[in-house]
């Protein structure tokens, strides 16, 4: 049975595009080995639960999954267990606007002011353009009021606060990394369709993706029986801790909720499954280098392997070598998410933790050392 299991694979693998068994045999030997290593390091680290899945455009490679829903131990983390993705909302956002603007109902360059009539800076908020929304370079302070947001105001009230805010630098300039003022696609979409934005992107992105257990917002997680739950470590110990629904409320930076499963079908779509849905055009053009982000250059486990880093729409892009990868991370209370392809090897990786740990930067860094070693 093992040995029948084996052969479907490397013919598999022969059909994605390897051009021999050498070839098959060492991506198989690769997987193999990188469940192995995730499996060892989620135990290692007792975390309570995770998962990870490895993709090409026409195949899920591997899909894995380690632990528990909880603490307690009592329900496992399966192939369709939900977990929050925090900032990995982003590039559905993206994807979202993209859509839009495909459609002839927006422009990347139109001002948000145009959409969002009560959005007001201390300066000309005309230059603020969706594309500076969607690319963190709106020319505002990094992280503007999410304090507010974390501390339950309402998103409306978040908005009418920023009256205050300078810019530190023109619109498209600099990089400063956003949560609430990234969430103005919320009102942009509203405006433009009449329609809620979590609805829009299920009828364009899950439903069409057949991505049966993702959703936007609190109460679709929380009422899931089949979600994973939030850990945070306590004297030691990873404690079992309640969903936040601050983030929530900027769904279209941190709303979104999908199992591994999920998001491989996502993740295959990114490297080109579906072009109905998502055609590589926009795919090139949200993953297209727009503006330098040199912190994240010395993120521990990455700073060894970037050579350079930047933000598109939605997504980050991390240069190693000769290699791009098109990437994001995710961190919200008691969970991590890291998803990461690359279009010209025609492969990519989802990791999914209930644990608020950086262990997740070991897990997709050591996938990419095996997958773009020589």
């Amino acid at each position: 049975m093992r040995i029948a299991f084996y052969n479907l694979i490397l013919v598999t693998l022969l059909l994605l595009g390897c051009t021999s068994v050498s070839a098959a045999g060492t991506v198989l030997r690769m997987t193999d080995e990188y469940e192995v290593f995730f499996r060892q390091l989620v135990r290692d680290r007792d975390y309570p639960g995770a998962a990870f899945a490895i993709v090409s455009r026409d195949n899920i490679l591997r899909i894995a999954t380690e632990g528990h829903t909880t603490a307690a131990r009592k329900q496992p983390i399966d192939e369709q267990t939900t977990f929050r993705l925090a900032s990995v909302s982003k590039p559905f956002a993206a994807e979202l606007v993209g859509m839009l603007v495909e459609d002839g109902k927006l422009n990347w360059n139109d001002p948000v002011s145009h959409y969002v009539p009560g959005f007001k800076i201390n300066g000309d908020v005309s230059q603020i353009r969706i594309q500076h929304l969607l690319g963190q370079s709106t020319g505002l302070i990094p992280h503007a009021y999410d304090n507010l947001l974390e501390h339950g105001k309402s998103m409306d009230s978040i908005w009418k606060k920023m009256s205050d805010l300078p810019y530190i630098c023109d619109p498209g300039k600099c990089y400063g990394y956003q949560n609430s003022v990234f969430s103005l696609v919320d009102p942009v979409v509203k405006k433009v369709t009449n329609q809620d934005y979590g609805t829009l992107v299920e009828q364009r992105i899950f439903k069409p993706l057949d991505m049966t257990t993702a959703s936007v917002g609190y109460e679709a997680f929380v009422n899931n029986p089949n979600h994973a739950k939030p850990h945070a470590r306590r004297k030691g110990k990873w404690k079992t801790v309640t969903v936040q629904p601050n983030y929530y409320r900027a769904a279209p930076a941190a709303g979104v909720n999908a199992s591994i499963l999920d998001m491989s079908k996502w993740v295959q779509a990114q490297l080109g499954r579906n072009p109905e849905v998502l055609p590589p055009e926009l795919v090139e053009n949200l993953s297209k280098p727009r503006v330098k982000t040199r912190r994240e250059l010395y993120r521990k486990q990455w700073k060894t392997m970037l050579s350079a880093a930047h933000y598109g729409l939605g997504w980050r892009i991390y240069q190693l070598g000769d290699e791009e990868l098109v990437y994001h991370g995710g961190w919200v209370s008691g969970f991590r998410a890291d998803v990461a392809f690359s279009l010209r090897r025609n492969i990519g990786i989802v990791v999914l933790l209930n644990a608020e740990s950086s262990g997740i930067s070991e897990l997709t860094t050591r996938f990419w050392q095996m997958a773009l070693a020589p």
